[in-house]
């Protein structure tokens, strides 16, 4: 019974702490269309506090923010996605290198191409790394789904 109960404690405290990265930054998804069959999904992470979180090319040492969508047959995409924010590139001693990241706020945008008339939705998941001047999070993944055309 004993140890039932320390595993069920070190599983809580676990989850805990690698749910802390999430309560650092909000995000939320939407979709504009900006021609036939073309559409923008914005992704905007508004982060808390005085932390900062890791651009998709974060440097050596962090957890770059990368996305992973779900394979979808009606949906193709337009480049690769794009962040719109203030960048700011700094050395940091605890990586020993230069990395880039974002406070506040980032968006990042991608353009997708629905074929045909259909109203797919856009899946997948984000992962990213947040730190402040004392303490950098586990990295977190979030799930996320995003109507188009709809």
């Amino acid at each position: 019974m004993k140890k039932m109960l320390l595993s069920l404690l070190v599983m809580v405290l676990a989850t805990a702490t690698f749910a802390q990265s999430e309560k650092q930054v909000r995000w939320t998804f939407e979709s504009k269309k900006i021609s036939d069959n073309t559409y923008e999904v914005r992704i905007t992470a508004d982060i808390g506090g005085n932390f900062h979180m890791y651009a998709q090319d974060g440097g050596d040492g962090p957890v770059s923010t990368t996305f992973d969508f779900t394979k979808n047959p009606l949906i193709s995409f337009d480049g690769k996605v794009k962040e719109v924010g203030k960048m700011k590139k700094i050395y940091e001693e605890a990586f020993g290198s230069e990395v880039r990241y974002y406070e506040k706020k980032v968006d990042f945008v991608q353009v997708v191409k629905v074929k045909g008339k259909a109203k797919p939705t856009l899946a997948g998941k984000v992962e990213f790394m947040v730190c402040n001047d004392k303490e950098c999070l586990p990295p977190s993944t979030v799930n996320f789904k995003v109507a188009l055309g709809g």
